[in-house]
């Protein structure tokens, strides 16, 4: 999967921003300000999401491309080098769930006014 359908794909998303908080090779997509997709611009490519802690854990044996999230907590997050054997539809599917889990995770007011967008 390429960087580019990985940008377009979550900036698509209801809510969401790319920022760039940390430096200019690392933009971070978010959802009302909170964090589901972090993406590396040097190779190896890769991309942090949020994970179910017990699908993080399945998704790491199953795929030798998925790994304990870098610079993060690597119980909630995974980064998933881009090179691998992972479908592009399973790399879309695994952003969704990132977004869904930081969404489901919000106040309810900041659930309502994504639901106003």
């Amino acid at each position: 999967m390429d960087l580019e359908q990985i940008r377009d794909y979550c900036l698509k998303k209801k809510g969401v921003e790319e920022t760039l908080p940390f430096d200019e090779i690392t933009p971070v997509y978010k959802v009302l300000d909170k964090m589901f997709c972090l993406m590396n611009l040097t190779p190896p490519y890769s991309i942090n999401l949020k994970c179910d802690p017990g699908k993080a854990v399945k998704l790491r044996e199953e795929y030798e491309q998925v790994k304990p999230g870098y610079h993060m907590n690597k119980k909630h997050w995974n980064t998933v080098e881009l090179e691998g054997n992972a479908k592009d539809s399973e790399i879309l599917k695994w952003i969704d769930d990132s977004y869904t889990l930081v969404v489901k995770g919000m106040p309810k007011k900041n659930k309502q006014l994504l639901e106003s967008l």
